[in-house]
């Protein structure tokens, strides 16, 4: 886990989590208690955070049932090597173990995609999150981090090796995903063929990768590492370290399911909005956020997977039923989620099928 950096930065946008001994109203959230929080362990029962094993015979049934109850679940038996994520978890916590001035060398501009800072989201809210971020997008990787480190010394070289192997792992673990969700939605492999063919939704699919730190809190009662929100894109892979922290919200009664986090191998697997778009809500995104505690760091790894920035999004026919949305690209759909950030509305609500040309246009342009 990364340790205090011996360097602090005058710059205002850097906070030094380490030597904080309470957390200031700026990291302050209201609401953070408003619903319960249970354990999604095993033996949690109807919480219990489904599991799906890709070695399963019945691994496509065991998808659909994550997808369309809890729009998330654990994979196992993907077959990345369990080497190779003890790697990367100890190249993401040297990083952000660097002194907050080679951090900030990185730091995310505004309009910046890429960079050291605090998540994304982030932007949208008055209040900032207890952690710390770096993103970039695996395709320009070793540009991307020539902001962290100019000089591309050994850290640089070794920290790229292991990203660029990781990506090459996942980028083949999502192609066999996507071809279990298609199963899920009970299309045979011809089928599956046949509407990849028509229109190359894992050939055409990008990928950003998302890293997370979320130092231990003086007062974790009062603080939260990642504010609640669904993802944007298709589907994203989340690897966590063996703290608990990432939590699910689920209705009926409305609660917080934390996911476990003993698995060291398992991915949680979050479906995201275009992806309830793209299969007509049959499988539909989950809402979660990060939460921090007071004794340990913890660590992430955000594996995000979304079309092309051209490339309509729109129910696929063979997910079935009248389509319940409107086709957009992911940077219109980013737009009316700026807008819903705004207003406290659903982006998905004001992409649906009833929404007119002239309202949906306005919504993107505003």
């Amino acid at each position: 886990m990364p340790t205090p950096s011996h360097l602090s930065s005058k710059d205002p946008r850097y906070f030094d989590f380490r030597a904080a001994r309470r957390v200031p109203e700026t990291h302050a959230w209201p609401g953070l208690h408003d619903h319960p929080v249970v354990d999604g362990g095993h033996s949690a029962g109807e919480d219990a955070v489904p599991v799906v094993d890709m070695r399963d015979p019945g691994a496509a049934e065991a998808v659909a049932r994550a997808a369309e109850q809890w729009g998330a679940f654990l994979l196992q038996g993907h077959g990345v090597p369990h080497e190779l994520l003890a790697r990367v978890e100890a190249r993401i916590a040297g990083m952000f173990a660097l002194p907050a001035t080679e951090k900030m060398r990185a730091v995310r501009r505004p309009g910046d995609s890429c960079g050291y800072g605090s998540p994304p989201i982030s932007s949208f809210f008055a209040k900032s999150m207890w952690s710390e971020g770096y993103t970039f997008s695996p395709a320009n990787l070793r540009s991307d981090l020539r902001r962290l480190w100019p000089k591309q010394g050994h850290d640089y070289r070794l920290f790229c090796e292991v990203m660029e192997e990781f990506h090459g792992e996942m980028r083949a673990l999502s192609d066999r995903l996507m071809e279990l969700f298609l199963a899920a939605l009970g299309l045979t492999g011809e089928q599956a063929a046949a509407v990849e063919a028509e229109h190359r939704i894992a050939e055409t699919m990008t990928a950003t990768m998302h890293l997370n730190w979320y130092p231990k809190c003086p007062d974790p009662k009062r603080a939260l590492g990642l504010i609640a929100h669904t993802d944007s894109g298709f589907f994203t892979f989340v690897l966590q370290s063996l703290v608990p922290g990432l939590q699910l919200f689920r209705h009926g009664p409305d609660r917080w399911v934390t996911v476990p986090a003993e698995a060291r191998d398992a991915f949680v697997v979050n479906v995201g909005d275009l992806f309830q778009i793209l299969t007509n809500g049959r499988f539909h995104s989950v809402y979660h956020r990060a939460v921090v505690n007071r004794d340990s760091d913890r660590i992430s790894l955000g594996y995000f997977l979304g079309p092309p920035a051209d490339t309509k999004v729109a129910p696929l026919r063979e997910a079935g039923g009248k389509p319940a949305y409107r086709a957009v690209t992911w940077p219109e759909y980013m737009a009316v989620r700026k807008k819903a950030f705004t207003t406290g509305a659903s982006a998905l609500k004001m992409v649906s099928a009833s929404t007119s040309d002239d309202d949906l246009s306005d919504l993107i342009s505003s």
